[in-house]
């Protein structure tokens, strides 16, 4: 790589901006930050805008950009307020790459913006496509945009997948299995946030995380991955790997199967999103000792005792606006679990709920998926107040 890419980095205050910055920074000959964008998070935003330089910074909530405004006045950064800057800012020549680490349905909307601009989108925020997969992957081919998955999962079947001309018989995601894989039914009724926000071997969000612990972080990410790699649903597989050291594989018509292995650290897909079509070093990437080989395991998931994967499943089967319904509901759920309001039990109830309940569209525009990502979130807080 010799020409400096210049990078936009939405939600770059969150856990996986966090990350991208420190190898845009172990990589300083390579990237360039040219935008950082987040919701508020002032005071790192702050320490960001100083440290990196960017031309420009975007805060969404104005109380938060007032207090950034004031403190990066003496400093050559631009600071500019609302959603509306962040989705003109990324159309700017200056900008080669949008790295959309945005959480949740707000990501939808920047990832279109950004690919309608012909940018190249990494993309962290799975609701862009669990949401409106159908609109990103139109985008991306109209506009001839490179879509960069940036989920360890998705980036593992990524680089299964590259340089390979063969028929894909099956896609295979692995999952950690979250805090509670060996727990009981009656065990789960008990689980505190304080135990769910313990990841296994992920550091993550707390949206992220909590997902992870119900399963459906995995039900979005077969979502995702019906978008990205166009197979069918029923060629979609989850095993439970608790050691996490494989982080997806895929199986060849050939009998053969491909995986992409590495020690769990989120930095690594990023760069390799961020450097593609090169692989760049990495020498703090901790190395993999062969001998882990020996205890490596594959389980089914437990459906029963984790039922979001399953909603997920079919919701996808269903298509139209129930994944955006699906996602919205989710977001709800685990803000309700967050704010010690619901049962960790309750969620994947509650959000089979509204999306049972919510109006069908079966080709939904991005207007229609913002009614329904409204509508579902009015349904679900109407819920759990009548519950």
């Amino acid at each position: 790589m010799n020409n400096l890419k210049r990078i936009a980095i939405l939600g770059s205050t969150g856990s996986i901006g966090i990350q991208a910055l420190d190898v845009i920074r172990k990589n300083p000959g390579l990237f360039r930050v040219e935008l950082l964008a987040a919701r508020r998070s002032s005071k790192l935003l702050i320490e960001q805008a100083i440290e990196f330089s960017p031309n420009a910074v975007i805060v969404i909530e104005e109380q938060a950009y007032r207090e950034v405004k004031l403190a990066l006045e003496n400093f050559p950064v631009k600071v500019f307020a609302g959603r509306g800057s962040m989705i003109e800012a990324l159309a700017w020549d200056s900008v080669d790459m949008v790295l959309n680490a945005l959480v949740g349905f707000a990501g939808l909307e920047p990832t279109l913006a950004a690919l309608k601009a012909g940018k190249a989108v990494a993309l962290a925020n799975k609701e862009s496509l669990v949401a409106g997969g159908h609109l990103v992957m139109k985008a991306a081919f109209e506009y001839h945009a490179p879509l960069l998955p940036v989920d360890s999962e998705h980036s593992a079947i990524f680089q299964c997948l590259s340089g390979e001309n063969a028929t894909v018989e099956k896609l295979i995601l692995t999952a950690s299995g979250g805090p509670f894989f060996n727990y009981t039914r009656q065990m789960l009724e008990h689980i505190g946030k304080e135990q769910a926000l313990k990841h296994p071997t992920w550091d993550m969000g707390a949206k992220v995380t909590i997902d992870s612990a119900t399963l459906m972080n995995k039900g979005l990410e077969v979502i995702e991955a019906f978008w990205l790699f166009g197979q069918p649903v029923s060629h979609i597989q989850v095993l439970v790997h608790p050691q996490s050291l494989i982080h997806s594989m895929v199986q060849f018509t050939d009998g053969s199967i491909k995986a992409q292995m590495g020690w769990p650290d989120m930095r690594l897909p990023i760069q390799y999103a961020l450097s593609f079509p090169h692989r760049l070093a990495f020498p703090d990437a901790v190395r993999m000792d062969i001998k882990m080989f020996n205890s490596m395991q594959f389980f089914e998931p437990d459906m029963a005792l984790f039922p979001c994967l399953g909603i997920a499943y079919e919701v996808i089967k269903k298509g139209g606006n129930t994944p955006c319904a699906l996602n919205a509901a989710n977001e709800t759920a685990v803000s309700a679990f967050l704010e010690d309001k619901i049962r960790f039990t309750a969620i994947p109830g509650l959000i089979e709920q509204v999306v049972n309940k919510v109006s069908f569209v079966s080709n939904p525009d991005f207007l229609q998926l913002r009614e329904t990502h409204e509508e579902a979130l009015a349904m679900a807080q109407n819920l759990l107040k009548n519950n």
